[in-house]
C-alpha cells in the first residue's frame, strides 16, 4: 500500500473511531429516558434512549474488525472505556459547582439528570467491555472458520452473542443498583436485546457496503486486512 493511501485508511480509520466513541459517551449520558416504541403492533419495546446509539458502536467495530484487524478494533474498544469514564468525571465535577439563580438547569435538574451517571456508566462499562471483547472474538473466530466469506454470518452470530451478554449485564447491575426496580427486569430484558436483534439484522446491508467500499478502494482479497502501524 502506497503513502497516499495508508494516509487514507488513517484517516477512515479515525473517522469510524469518532463515530464510536461518539455513539458510546453519548449513549451513557441520556440512557435514564424510557420509551415505548410498538413498530409491528403487537409487540412495545420498553427501551432507554440511550439504546438508540449503542448499537452503531457494534457495527463500526465489526467493520473494523474486518477491514483493520482483531487489534485495532480492540484498540478502539479500549479508547471508548477511558473516553466514557473521562465523561463522567466532567459530569461529577459539574455536579458538585453551584448553579447561579438564573442558570437554566439549576443544582437539583441537573443531579437528577446526571446523578446516577457514575454508577451507571459503571455498569454499562462492564457490560460493555465483556459485550465488545465477546463480539471481535467470536467475528474473527468464524472469519477464521469461514476463510473470510460469509460476512452475514459473523456480524449476525457475534452481535447476537455479545449483545444478549451486554443487556443481560447492564440490566442486572441496574437493578441491584436499585437505579431500576426488579419489577422492570424482564421487560427491559427482553426489549433491549430483540431491539439489539432487529437493529443488527437491519445493519448487515450496511456492513456489506462498508466492506465493499473498503475493500475495492484499497484492492483487498476477503482474508485480507489493512496493515496499520
Amino acid at each position: 500500500m502506497n503513502l497516499k493511501d495508508q494516509l487514507l485508511a488513517s484517516k477512515i480509520y479515525l473517522i469510524l473511531a469518532s463515530l464510536f466513541i461518539t455513539s458510546l459517551v453519548v449513549s451513557n449520558l441520556i440512557f435514564q429516558k424510557f420509551f415505548l416504541w410498538n413498530p409491528f403492533g403487537w409487540f412495545p419495546f420498553e427501551i432507554s434512549v440511550g439504546l438508540l446509539p449503542y448499537p452503531i458502536t457494534f457495527l463500526i467495530t465489526d467493520l473494523i474488525s474486518e477491514i483493520y484487524g482483531k487489534k485495532k478494533a480492540n484498540q478502539v474498544v479500549i479508547t471508548g472505556i477511558f473516553a466514557s469514564f473521562f465523561s463522567i468525571l466532567i459530569v461529577l465535577i459539574g455536579n458538585y459547582t453551584n448553579a447561579t439563580s438564573w442558570s437554566p438547569v439549576n443544582n437539583d435538574l441537573y443531579t437528577k439528570v446526571f446523578g446516577f451517571s457514575p454508577v451507571a456508566v459503571l455498569a454499562s462499562m462492564l457490560a460493555y467491555l465483556f459485550a465488545q471483547f465477546i463480539d471481535i472474538k467470536i467475528y474473527h473466530f468464524w472469519k477464521q472458520k469461514t476463510a473470510g466469506k460469509h460476512l452475514w454470518l459473523r456480524n449476525n452470530f457475534s452481535t447476537f452473542t455479545s449483545q444478549f451478554i451486554d443487556t443481560l449485564t447492564v440490566v442486572t447491575l441496574l437493578c441491584v443498583f436499585e437505579i431500576l426496580s426488579w419489577d422492570v427486569f424482564g421487560s427491559l430484558l427482553l426489549s433491549g436485546f430483540l431491539f439489539k436483534i432487529l437493529v443488527a439484522a437491519l445493519d448487515t446491508p450496511f456492513l456489506y457496503l462498508g466492506v465493499f467500499i473498503l475493500r475495492k478502494r484499497f484492492h483487498l482479497q476477503a482474508h485480507e486486512e489493512i496493515t496499520m502501524n
